[in-house]
């Protein structure tokens, strides 16, 4: 530690680095210096349970392994490892030629206001769809590793976490921890089989780890994601779905239900995995063991707090606590279908319907248009050619539809299915989709006149619609046959429009 006291002071002065101003950040692990455009983290001679940086050698193994593993995700932070080193006349330097006393990764200086704690507030649709491209992206690039070990790990998490919660009675109430026990080991063990499944299917990977809002950095308007676990093999390792939840349970846990559920939806429409769906069944307990493993460190801290700081770690602990607590006893689930005329706000009202259906982080969205372009390998806003909209093809995306929602459903997740339904036919079969999950359908058929119909199509972009004002004056003549589901006005605000479907599901129910 005396080593490493002059290293930090070395680093912490601005004539170390030409004279730039410095700003030091410490964690119980690491110790970063922010100078100038440089970044310079030095891990610190600390052992903990599961981490060991208390030699020389380790430390520099820990730098190279967060280099290597962090390089893939953000390569415009991350620049090597550089030594710490002792000169001739005993003065030290930064990638000199002498002694080499410390090690520290070398990365470029971001905007440290930028990271997405500090901007929760400002995480609108658009950059929660960004977030879970760039989640979607990441795991496309990580390797599978031995999930047998990942999935026995985390049954011994729910052991400690019980043992952590018994430590703070004040902070936990003992009955609820308990049941929170109870609930979470019956959880784990009915899930077992299809933990192995993913395993065997290559969906536990090296992951990020770590992957909360104070890990992604707004970098030219971009979503990046730094600072992965690289201490432990085993603390990086889960399935894709266990990864994503982290990030999930940080945005809900915060209040932004709605941007949890797009970037839910974005994933599962990038990844496309059928396996995904089903396991959704897996995320009530994924979210709950995040906010339980976050409950757990945060009342960890109570120990080295002063009794100022006391109260809000308390509070801090207990609200992941009681999240852990709901997130293991999800809600059932809603069937919902919302047809209409093109123009009529089907895709606004499933965006803005989702997060407000249990269970967390709201409902499934599964659109025919979406659909279409995936059929035909095409990006979301790339144009179809007619031949795409013939009845064949109509009939394998409402095939596609009705199978994707009987699987959401199934897993114990709500599903939104959006698409025009305007033949007998297509009702028929997501009915039949409905009932063959043992769901009751909720049906929904938005109504406006062509008039705003048509203005509504004319102002699309970026949509993966292919509806135009040509294909309005084409529907208009539709003759919908018996139509059995509720008629909801859509003609006014979205938000009206809103506030009809959920007093008609209300009424359904």
């Amino acid at each position: 530690m005396n080593s490493q006291d002059e290293v930090f002071a070395f680093l912490a002065d601005p004539a170390t680095h030409g004279g730039a101003r410095v700003r030091r950040i410490d964690t119980h692990a690491a110790s970063v210096f922010l100078a100038g455009e440089r970044a310079l983290k030095v891990k610190r001679a600390v052992r903990f349970p599961f981490l060991d940086y208390s030699t020389l050698a380790n430390r520099k193994a820990a730098c190279e392994s967060e280099l290597a593993v962090n390089a893939s995700y953000a390569p415009q932070i991350y620049r090597g490892v550089v030594p710490i080193t002792r000169e001739s006349g005993g003065r030290l330097a930064i990638g000199g030629s002498g002694e080499t006393i410390e090690w520290a990764v070398d990365m470029r200086r971001f905007d440290e206001t930028r990271t997405l704690d500090h901007l929760a507030g400002k995480v609108d649709e658009a950059l929660a769809d960004a977030l879970g491209r760039a989640v979607a992206a990441a795991h496309a690039k990580a390797g599978p590793v031995d999930a047998q070990k990942w999935i026995a790990a985390i049954g011994t998490y729910i052991d400690e976490h019980t043992e952590a919660f018994r430590r703070h009675p004040d902070i936990f109430s003992p009955g609820n921890a308990a049941a929170l026990s109870h609930a979470s080991r019956a959880a784990y063990e009915k899930l077992l089989p299809l933990l192995r499944e993913r395993g065997r299917h290559g969906f536990v990977r090296r992951i990020h780890g770590d992957l909360h809002l104070g890990n992604i950095a707004l970098i030219d308007g971009k979503p990046v994601l730094f600072d992965a676990v690289e201490f432990s093999d085993l603390i990086a390792s889960g399935d894709v779905l266990y990864d994503l939840a982290f990030l999930l349970m940080d945005l809900l846990e915060r209040g932004l239900a709605a941007q949890a559920n797009t970037v839910l939806n974005r994933y599962l429409t990038e990844t496309r995995r059928s396996e995904d769906l089903d396991a959704l069944e897996a995320l009530p307990f994924f979210l709950s063991l995040r906010a339980a493993i976050r409950a757990k460190v945060t009342a960890a801290r109570m120990e080295r707090a002063d009794a100022l700081e006391r109260t809000a770690i308390g509070k801090s602990a207990r609200a992941y606590f009681d999240f852990a607590t709901q997130a293991i006893k999800p809600a059932a689930p809603k069937f919902v279908a919302i047809g209409g005329l093109s123009g009529t706000g089907k895709s606004k009202l499933a965006r803005d319907l989702a997060p407000t259906l249990a269970p967390m982080p709201g409902a499934v969205i599964v659109r025919s248009d979406v659909e279409r372009k995936a059929l035909f390998g095409v990006g979301e806003t790339e144009k179809l050619p007619a031949n795409a909209y013939t009845r064949e093809v109509d009939d394998r995306v409402y095939a596609a539809l009705a199978d994707r929602a009987r699987r959401i459903f199934i897993a114990g997740h709500s599903v939104i299915v959006d698409a025009v339904f305007a033949k007998t036919n297509e009702r028929a079969a997501i009915a039949e989709s409905a009932k063959s999950a043992k769901a009751s359908l909720h049906g929904l058929f938005l109504t406006a006149d062509l008039k705003i119909r048509l203005a509504r199509v004319g102002t699309r972009a970026g949509d993966a619609s292919d509806a135009n004002a040509a294909v309005a004056l084409a529907q208009e003549p539709y003759d919908l046959g018996s139509l059995d589901w509720t008629p909801i006005d859509a003609s006014g605000t979205p938000q009206a429009t809103l506030s009809r479907a959920r007093a008609a599901l209300a009424a359904l129910d």
